[in-house]
């Protein structure tokens, strides 16, 4: 509770007592048990209310669900890496689908082509620049 440990917490009660006194001991614990109970019917009011008005119970909510945390960009980009995207398609989809999965499979499959030429820049040569496309 708190971050407070046993021992700290019966320090904590050490110190209260010598502050407070004895004789106002017992006014404060009754004070401070009114308190916690009050708390309480406060926070089962609103637990009721909340309940009426949006027709849940709190209990049954998933939380996990909005966890910020599942949101971590890193987290979302290293499983889209390592996700396996060569799933078969099945019989029954349209060509254009097979086609497009049957040429990136293929593409997949032969990363470096025979047929193509690759030209290098000569060194010290500027690269091709296309005002149009900015």
């Amino acid at each position: 509770m708190f971050g407070i440990n046993g021992p700290e917490f019966i320090l904590l009660l050490i110190i209260g007592v010598l502050v407070i006194g004895p004789q106002r001991l017992p006014e404060y614990t009754q004070k401070l048990a009114n308190l916690v109970k009050e708390v309480r019917r406060m926070a089962n009011g609103a637990r009721e209310q909340i309940k009426e008005e949006v027709g849940i119970d709190i209990d049954d909510v998933d939380w996990k669900k909005y966890d910020p945390r599942q949101y971590d960009p890193r987290r979302i980009i290293k499983e889209a890496l390592l996700d396996d995207d060569t799933k078969p398609v099945s019989a029954g989809a349209p060509a254009a689908v097979a086609a497009v999965s049957g040429a990136a499979a293929a593409a997949d499959a032969a990363p470096s082509r025979p047929g193509r030429v690759v030209q290098r820049l000569a060194p010290g040569e500027t690269a091709p620049f296309d005002t149009e496309a900015t």
